[in-house]
């Protein structure tokens, strides 16, 4: 009876708290300027020089590193050598031919056939009818001879990533040392974008395809490490106690227990190196990769629409190909022949000999089997191109109303408004909200990069790519949620939506900005609507993994009560589905930075553009910092959205899904 008479406990008057803390935080931002203005603007004393810093770093590493029998300049080119001598090899095989051996490539007919000779292999006809399409569409617009230089690319490029991210995971899984030393490293690589670290590449590699693939595995290798930590600790521990039972070494415990129990999430870390390498053509060739990524990338500077988008279509379907061609074998079960003759043990290997050997000498007597014909090749460059211009031209007081008035109304409010802000109180109100959601750690964490993020005297860019980032992270919620909602409720629109989306994030990123620059012109309405149509996936995508999630036990209740399905929607799934939803969210603006640094190229003047000028000028230090600055914020939200995503569902009494990576 005594507990009985003990008073409540008082909860914790959390809105109250946040009102607050919102409240001062307006109030500094508005009156502080006059007591504190160096709470506004960091003092260029206080600024670090930290761009020439990393310059002279560079330098140094190029001019005067050593590591006693050889420099790092050594190292760089004996690295260089190495991943271009296979290269030059996979090249001759697929395109250049060897003329000194007076050796002709593969043609087009062989290695159409080999792919698809692969694919029946691992998923029987269908998937081989579907991998040769592919290959044929790519031969049909006319771009064989790029798809075989990007080809040879990923042929190189994608071993190496998963082996690496495989050898480098499994070290991270065996010692929590390196597992906790390498998270932040991850973390910096796959948000940095691309173009920070290109000019340090293009000094200590040089212009070429080899620097084109070791950045290609900077960007690529991340999630297969990942991937690995992650499949590794899951491996049940029944597994790993029989495997001590049967007195397995340390590397057979590794190699012949845990690796192949865990095949199947390693296989899908190798599906992502093969997509994010593909993902790279593009920003590749900016330095020396030449091939499909070299078209997309001259279309744009000639606003060539149509050469772009077929270009870009043909990227899509050598990675829907390869895509489709690694999930296959991921899923394929080997059963080790045994008996009967070579023949029967291996028809598909022999199939491939005999289709090389043939399309060889067919290809002496008719030239058409060895290299497509031009006559043969179709285009459909003109029409997109003309549809542009004639949208344009119909549509242009239209198009001009609804950019005015977005940028008026909308955009340059947003813009001054962070622009103002000061940077003082920003790192408060983002400790405060780490603290609230997380703990002191969080808070520390969000804080001090934003604190670094003013030190680097790049305050003013940071807060135009955060109101870039937000504004169009707000449109692609309003349009993917909505389409994600009506396609969690409904199959086959789900079916034509998943389609569509697949197509959208294997199109490269360079092709969003032709369509917007051709209707609207450069500048910042231009970049967000670039930035809506390349993040919207991600927002529609999470939507319906969450409204598929639901406990159907729960929808089944809510019927018993006597609620409408419209009540099911609002009451149950969205609520329960709602920290699916921020993750998505959390994804859509990881999608969103790093598609803004390519809209640097349409004139904005955030980060992005800090980091493009940085590359156009060969300013290692300049473009690093920037990309730093770039990832500060991306890892800020990161956290901030992961943290309020895990309350969210510790809230709704779900299980912890844990991170999810793109």
């Amino acid at each position: 009876m005594a507990d009985a008479a003990l008073p409540a406990p008082i909860p914790r008057p959390k809105g109250l708290v946040w009102l607050l803390a919102i409240s001062a935080f307006l109030v500094f931002s508005t009156w502080g300027a006059s007591l504190a203005p160096w709470a506004f603007e960091m003092p260029r004393a206080w600024q670090v020089p930290f761009a020439e810093t990393l310059s002279r770093f560079v330098k140094w590493l190029l001019n005067d590193a050593s590591f006693g029998l050889f420099t790092f300049a050594e190292l760089t080119r004996f690295i260089a050598a190495i991943l271009d001598a296979p290269y030059r090899l996979v090249l001759a095989f697929l395109s250049s031919g060897s003329p000194e051996a007076g050796l002709p490539p593969m043609s087009w007919i062989g290695v159409t056939g080999l792919a698809a000779i692969a694919g029946h292999r691992a998923g029987g006809a269908p998937l081989a009818l579907l991998i040769a399409v592919c290959f044929g569409f790519i031969a049909v617009f006319g771009r064989w001879e790029s798809a075989m230089v990007t080809l040879a690319s990923i042929v190189i490029a994608v071993p190496i990533g998963i082996a690496g991210g495989l050898a480098i995971g499994i070290l991270a899984h065996r010692s929590r040392f390196i597992a906790r030393a390498i998270i932040p490293v991850l973390d910096l690589m796959q948000t940095v974008p691309v173009f920070a670290y290109l000019v340090p590449i293009l000094i200590l590699f040089g212009f070429g395809p080899v620097a084109a693939i070791v950045a290609t595995l900077i960007y690529a290798m991340p999630p297969m490490i990942r991937v690995t930590m992650l499949a590794l600790s899951r491996v049940p521990a029944e597994i790993v106690d029989l495997g001590r039972m049967v007195g397995c070494s340390e590397p057979q415990m590794t190699w012949r227990v845990m690796v192949p129990a865990a095949k199947d999430a390693l296989m899908l870390g190798a599906n992502q190196v093969i997509m994010l390498s593909l993902n790279m053509v593009i920003i590749a060739s900016m330095i020396g990769a030449g091939g499909l990524g070299f078209d997309v990338l001259s279309a744009l500077r000639r606003l060539d629409f149509g050469a772009g988008l077929e270009a870009g279509l043909c990227i899509v379907a050598l990675a829907i190909a390869l895509d489709r061609l690694s999930q296959a074998f991921a899923g394929l079960k080997v059963n080790p022949a045994t008996g009967g003759t070579w023949l029967s043990r291996h028809p598909h290997l022999f199939a491939g000999l005999c289709l090389l050997t043939l399309t060889y000498l067919a290809g002496l007597v008719w030239p058409w089997v060895e290299t497509f014909p031009v006559a043969w090749e179709y285009t459909t460059g003109d029409f997109w191109s003309r549809v542009m211009r004639e949208i344009n031209v119909t549509y242009f007081d239209a198009l001009e109303a609804i950019k005015t008035t977005l940028l008026l109304n909308l955009m340059i409010p947003v813009k001054r408004f962070l622009i103002d802000l000061p940077w003082l109180g920003v790192a408060a109100l983002l400790a405060f909200a780490g603290l609230q959601l997380s703990g002191p750690r969080l808070a520390l964490l969000t804080g001090s990069l934003t604190v670094l993020i003013a030190l680097t005297g790049l305050w003013e860019q940071a807060m135009t790519t955060v109101y870039l980032c937000g504004v169009s992270v707000m449109f692609a919620m309003l349009i993917g949620v909505p389409i994600g909602i009506a396609a969690a409720e409904r199959n086959w629109l789900w079916v034509g939506t998943r389609t569509v989306i697949d197509t959208l994030q294997t199109l490269p990123s360079f092709v969003y900005l032709m369509p917007a620059v051709m209707l609207f012109r450069v500048g910042d309405f231009t970049a967000m609507l670039a930035v809506v149509a390349y993040s919207v996936v991600p927002a529609i995508r999470y939507t319906v993994l969450g409204l598929r999630g639901v406990d159907s036990g729960l929808v089944e209740a809510g019927r018993a009560m006597g609620c409408t399905e419209g009540q099911i929607l609002r009451r149950i799934k969205l609520k329960l589905a709602l920290p699916e939803i921020m993750l998505g969210l959390n994804q859509t603006i990881m999608f969103a930075l790093s598609m803004l640094v390519i809209t640097a190229l349409v004139g904005t003047r955030d980060l992005g553009q800090e980091v493009y000028i940085a590359l156009t000028k060969a300013n290692a230090g300049a473009g690093l910092v920037s990309g730093l600055c770039v990832a500060f914020i991306a890892i800020i939200a990161d956290r901030l959205i992961q943290a309020s995503a895990a309350r969210m569902r510790a809230g709704l009494g779900l299980a912890d899904g844990g991170r999810h990576e793109s």
